[in-house]
């Protein structure tokens, strides 16, 4: 057993290898700011130690593994490193941790959380596998031989990584504060490719995905094409969605999985390729499909009275074009409100007529304040940019969330990376 300290415990990859660690019998504990944070409550379930920040955490036994979000000034990392004591950045353990098991990376600018929480469940249907996830959720087991870890490409973290299996789910401009253009990221991907060891699945409608060259074999992966890994056949039903599984043109099953939309198929697909590559059974694959229950804040549904409320990270125009299929697809028969919050002023900028043109696909828009961050507190424009640009949308502000109550019987779509989640909290508890 050994002792490890977490300095930004609260940070979703910090969190989730937290409770990995713990599961695997170690001593765990963290610090971070005191502001309540959705990552947090798993750790406390698990009885894992969260303290404010503060020098006096840093004692002599422990292991400190610090968060990417600070820097080497940091009050707590100054004093271990004065001390004297082990301190290893977040993505540099979680790369020599992984070279106990068969290591599957997900990743990609788009839908890394989702197919890795599908990708855990799933292989846990018939082989144990550790597992860590970007929404906070870290599992570890004893008697594992794979990990499956979801691989960020923010400030080319990623490149510390040297898995056996990397799906990449798509490649696009996202992060404008770190990445230069579309080709920045492009050189990203590339260079974390080549360090792959046995098999790199990704999506082959990408346009970028051509441009990878690789010593070992790529598996495409997508619907009705030319793709190793494909369905076919695909039909929407009442309880998910149907299709039929070829590898290499060679048709290989039947599938059933309780999702809807088109970007969860290709998540499946990708799913599929692992477990098809490492030779598991699909037998177990199939019903283990069956049971998946989503990860947070990815079309997490909440009925209550006549409003189906969903809550999902989307932040970008390709994730949010995903969510509102998703919930067509889904509720046929329903309006779609979407209740909007941009993620920086950068990222706003940047995409701000995509932004525009994917919530047009919405019933009704409603967009409330820009979310800053650490790194950017203001910017050029504000949210009445993107509203002006929306023929169906408003701004919304927390005194006029009771508006959304004219919209029973729709599905009302909380979206966003910041703190959206106040609102859809404060709406619930007016309707209820």
């Amino acid at each position: 057993m050994k002792k490890y300290h977490f300095i930004g415990i609260k940070g979703a990859g910090m969190s989730a290898l937290a409770q990995v660690l713990f599961d695997l019998g170690h001593e765990v504990q963290g610090s971070d700011i005191t502001s309540e944070v959705f990552t947090e409550y798993q750790l406390k379930e698990k009885g894992i130690k969260i303290l404010p920040f503060s020098a006096e955490n840093i004692v002599e036994g422990y292991t400190y593994i610090a968060g990417n979000a600070f820097n080497d000034d940091h009050i707590e990392i100054k004093k271990a490193y004065d001390k004297g004591y082990p301190v290893i950045r977040y993505h540099e353990f979680l790369s020599n941790f992984m070279e106990d098991y068969t290591s599957i990376a997900v990743t990609g600018s788009h839908g890394k959380t989702s197919t890795t929480g599908l990708l855990s469940h799933v292989m846990n249907g018939d082989k144990e596998t550790t597992y860590l996830i970007g929404d906070g959720t870290g599992v570890g087991k004893n008697n594992a031989d794979y990990f499956a870890f979801e691989s960020c490409e923010y400030r080319r973290h990623f490149l510390a990584y040297h898995p056996d299996y990397a799906i990449i789910t798509n490649i696009d401009f996202d992060h404008p504060d770190y990445f230069e253009d579309i080709h920045d990221v492009v050189s990203a991907f590339k260079s974390m490719a080549k360090q792959v060891k046995k098999a790199v699945i990704a999506y082959g409608g990408d346009q970028y995905i051509e441009d990878i060259s690789l010593d070992i074999p790529i598996y495409t992966y997508g619907i009705e094409g030319d793709y190793t890994v494909e369905a076919r056949n695909v039909e929407v039903l009442d309880e998910g969605t149907r299709f039929e599984l070829y590898i290499k043109n060679e048709y290989i099953d039947e599938f059933l999985i309780p999702m809807f939309g088109d970007h969860l198929i290709l998540n499946s697909l990708s799913v599929l390729a692992v477990c098809y590559l490492e030779g598991l059974d699909f037998e177990n694959i199939k019903s283990a499909f069956l049971t998946y229950g989503g990860v947070k804040r990815r079309f997490s549904e909440t009925k209550l009275k006549n409003y189906i409320i969903v809550d999902d990270y989307a932040h970008h125009p390709k994730e949010i074009e995903a969510t509102l299929e998703t919930a067509r697809k889904k509720y046929k028969n329903r309006k779609v409100v979407a209740v909007f919050q941009p993620h920086t002023f950068s990222r706003t900028e940047k995409f701000l007529d995509e932004f525009a043109h994917s919530l047009k696909e919405a019933d009704k828009v409603y967009i409330v304040d820009i979310f800053g961050s650490a790194r950017e507190s203001s910017g050029n424009l504000s949210s009445e940019d993107l509203v002006k640009l929306i023929p169906e949308a408003e701004l919304l502000t927390e005194t006029k969330i009771k508006d959304l109550d004219q919209h029973e019987d729709s599905v009302i779509i909380f979206m966003g990376a910041g703190d959206i989640q106040k609102y859809e909290k404060r709406f619930t508890e007016l309707i209820s």
